[in-house]
């Protein structure tokens, strides 16, 4: 089902290379677009405008902000609405640069976006009560953002996430392996399976794999970290064909960590 989605369609990626084209793309744009209003040489580019990298490690820094908002959020935000704004946010500025749309205003405007797509219920007032500063002049930021967020990741609202996989995997692994003498209780694993998942927010994972692979790939971090291997489900799972799958996992989850 996930591979008639728009999540998988349209921002699942073959590979890094064309997450760094379109970044670039985005940086290159706001350059070509502004240069002559500034007055700036082509060789006093660098001194004027952020490069790419530069706007990488600015959305990274502005992502890890708003997580925390999510985290200090009353009433408490569930972990599909922190999710769903994290990858609001990162789609954004994926094709978009931050030297045109301040990340700050994002912020707040992608966790309310994803707060109204999951169903989580919160008022503009009882939103704003989690702002610190001027209250009245967050929510018209959101306001005036709102319908820009929309139109930039072209109104593609669904996001699919692991978490679900992750029920699915751990039900599994307790029906299947039930004579292993490890793996026995897969329910210690969760701390360092969230902890995966957090780390995920900050790398291109959700650009690049299914929540299904993140998802298994966040079991075999946490039993790893118990000096555990998932080898032996992972064969039951994959059959035949899991040494390649296996092989995959495991390089996926060094380059991340």
């Amino acid at each position: 089902m996930f591979r008639t989605t728009t999540h998988y369609k349209y921002w699942i990626f073959d590979d890094e290379d064309e997450l760094y084209r379109r970044r670039q793309e985005a940086n290159h744009r706001f350059i070509r677009d502004n240069i002559t209003l500034i007055n700036v040489k082509p060789d006093e580019v660098p001194k004027h405008f952020l490069t790419m990298a530069e706007e990488v490690a600015l959305v990274n820094y502005y992502l890890s902000l708003l997580r925390d908002f999510c985290r200090r959020f009353n009433p408490p935000i569930p972990k599909y609405v922190t999710s769903t704004s994290i990858q609001y946010f990162k789609r954004f500025y994926l094709n978009n640069s931050v030297m045109e749309h301040h990340p700050k205003h994002l912020i707040v405007t992608c966790v309310y976006l994803a707060a109204k797509i999951e169903e989580f219920n919160v008022t503009m007032d009882q939103f704003v009560k989690n702002v610190k500063g001027d209250r009245e002049k967050a929510a018209e930021i959101v306001l005036n953002n709102e319908l820009l967020l929309l139109h930039k990741i072209n109104y593609q609202l669904i996001i699919w996430h692991p978490y679900r996989s992750i029920e699915g995997f751990l039900i599994d692994i307790k029906t299947r392996c039930k004579s292993s003498s490890s793996n026995q209780d897969p329910e210690r694993y969760r701390q360092h399976i969230d902890t995966f998942i957090d780390q995920c927010f900050l790398t291109d994972a959700f650009f690049l794999l299914c929540p299904n692979q993140l998802a298994l790939l966040a079991i075999i971090y946490a039993a790893d970290k118990f000096g555990e291997s998932m080898d032996e489900y992972l064969q039951i799972l994959f059959g035949d064909n899991s040494s390649n799958e296996i092989a995959f996992l495991h390089k996926w989850m060094i380059s991340m960590l």
